[in-house]
């Protein structure tokens, strides 16, 4: 496993990250998506992901595993003048075929880093109520924060269906 920071992805990387995202959403993740996806969809969303890094306002980790991108997180910085000792880490992202291996894990341990390297010394996110990710994110130290209910929908969620909580948490670094 190696993790690294993408700034201009090759095609097949691209390739790599929308498999992954299409696996994650696929497998329940609520990361701002819902079924049926179609694939200019998840095109559109990595497309703006890569113009956030090229701007210097996101940086993009991928985890590496035997020659595939088995997971990816975001930090997005915080442009406002009064917070650019912030950011927001985003879309933690772990495919199927690779988790319970330690990848989550290494990828928060990477974010941080860039954070630190970056003089940045507070993180926060948030996740669904229930979530594998809400107890990870404990585990690696984040501080819960409180709930919102209500907040979002999950992919599989059918039209009506009452949106789930999320969980908001933060780590001074």
């Amino acid at each position: 496993m190696a993790i690294r920071q993408l700034v201009a992805p090759s095609a097949a990387e691209r390739a790599g990250l929308a498999a992954l995202l299409r696996n994650c959403i696929e497998q329940g993740a609520s990361v701002g998506f819902m079924l049926p996806l179609p694939e200019s969809e998840i095109e559109r969303f990595w497309a703006g992901v890569f113009a956030e890094v090229d701007a210097g306002e996101k940086v993009l980790l991928v985890c590496d595993d035997g020659g595939s991108i088995a997971g990816s997180v975001q930090l997005a910085l915080c442009g406002k003048a009064n917070g650019r000792h912030r950011a927001e880490i985003q879309k933690l992202l772990v495919h199927t075929a690779f988790r319970q291996r330690g990848h989550a894990r290494a990828l928060m341990h990477a974010a941080e880093q860039r954070a630190r390297e970056r003089n940045l010394t507070l993180l926060v996110l948030d996740t669904e109520v229930g979530s594998v990710a809400e107890s990870l994110y404990a585990r690696v130290g984040y501080t819960r924060l409180g709930t919102i209910p209500h907040f979002a929908m999950s992919p599989h969620d059918p039209a009506g269906a009452p949106a789930r909580g999320s969980t908001f948490f933060y780590r001074e670094l």
